[in-house]
């Protein structure tokens, strides 16, 4: 099997399948990568361990701080207590949630994923107010046709007269203290 061919059938199992957890298989969170495919997780317990991401996984499927996955217990393992045997998505979480499988631990904290998709949900309601007002107004600097890139801050300047009068003093005083 080429290698493509095996990282689209991984990719689909991953993406496809909605599983539950076996009694020995838990939830965990991932909590940072350490290197060499083992990355520190919590349960919801608080219980803090390293997994190994077995070699199916490598170089097809990438996890990130804040993840979910569904781990195995690995019995001789003293640092490296557990494999990983899936990777849970968030429609993966809510399908749990809905089955009642999810760990009590994990149910306070939303997912990194919700925090940004509604910071810039207000983000944009924020825009669409600003262009209306833009719209009432007579502008001929018309940027809302521009690529807006989400992942700096958004930061609005606004210069008004009092602004540029007192910038005009500042200068004035500067002229008159150097050349006194």
């Amino acid at each position: 099997m080429s290698q493509a061919t095996k990282r689209k059938h991984v990719v689909k199992e991953v993406l496809g399948d909605l599983v539950t957890p076996t009694e020995n298989q838990q939830i965990v969170k991932v909590i940072g990568s350490r290197g060499n495919n083992l990355h520190e997780t919590v349960t919801a317990q608080g219980e803090s361990f390293l997994v190994s991401m077995p070699t199916k996984f490598r170089k097809n499927i990438w996890i990130k701080r804040g993840d979910y996955v569904i781990v195995d217990p690995i019995e001789e393992g003293e640092k490296v207590k557990a494999e990983i045997s899936f990777i849970l998505y968030k429609d993966h979480i809510q399908y749990l949630q809905k089955q009642q499988c999810w760990p009590e631990g994990f149910m306070e904290e939303p997912s990194e994923q919700d925090k940004t998709s509604k910071k810039q949900a207000k983000e944009d309601g924020e825009k669409e107010k600003d262009e209306e007002e833009e719209d009432g107004s007579d502008s001929e600097d018309d940027e809302s046709d521009l690529f807006v890139n989400t992942n700096r801050c958004h930061y609005q300047y606004s210069e008004s007269e009092e602004e540029e009068d007192s910038e005009e003093e500042d200068e004035e005083q500067e002229k008159t203290e150097t050349g006194s």
